[in-house]
């Protein structure tokens, strides 16, 4: 391999931002491999918009609701990280709780020390994506270590992969 294509350093802890979706549980299934292969240890990240706390009497629900997405998600990163300890893989996670989403990431990529990413998109196309951005995009311009991106199929298609279908993670 060309010395301007290798990477500098084999990825010691790879940051596996994540939602639970179908494309993000084939990214899973990738960012495992990859841990097991270099023998790194595997860090997931569920960031949880942060919902208005303004002074109202919808503020109470809105912050109910946000600690049971912590919860719930909680809950799936606990499953996801016992499955990949059965593995061999040394994993740990946690649940963030953000306006930023993009900026929670990159937050924890610096807190954890990471030096890999693996994310997928949701392979959504139309208006949103181009007027919002993806969060996909927005990690691939700010993240300064190496990065795999994984395209997924259209979320309408319903078309599954062997990777995603291959384990129940949550």
């Amino acid at each position: 391999m060309p010395e301007h294509h290798a990477l500098k350093s084999l990825p010691t802890k790879i940051l596996l931002p994540i939602d639970f979706s179908q494309s993000s549980q084939a990214a899973l299934d990738t960012a495992t491999d990859l841990a097991l292969h270099f023998h790194a240890e595997l860090f997931l990240v569920n960031v949880i918009p942060l919902l208005s706390t303004f002074t109202s009497e919808y503020a109470a629900p809105q912050l109910q609701f946000q600690d049971e997405e912590k919860t719930h998600a909680e809950q799936h990163l606990a499953k996801a990280t016992a499955v990949l300890i059965a593995k061999g893989v040394k994993a740990d996670s946690s649940v963030e709780v953000a306006n930023d989403i993009v900026g929670a990431i990159m937050d924890v990529a610096e807190r954890e020390h990471i030096d890999f990413v693996v994310i997928s998109t949701h392979g959504m196309s139309g208006w949103h994506p181009l007027v919002f951005g993806s969060i996909a995009e927005k990690v691939i311009k700010l993240v300064q270590c190496p990065l795999l991106l994984l395209h997924s199929t259209k979320p309408e298609t319903g078309v599954t992969t062997p990777s995603n279908r291959s384990m129940e993670w949550w």
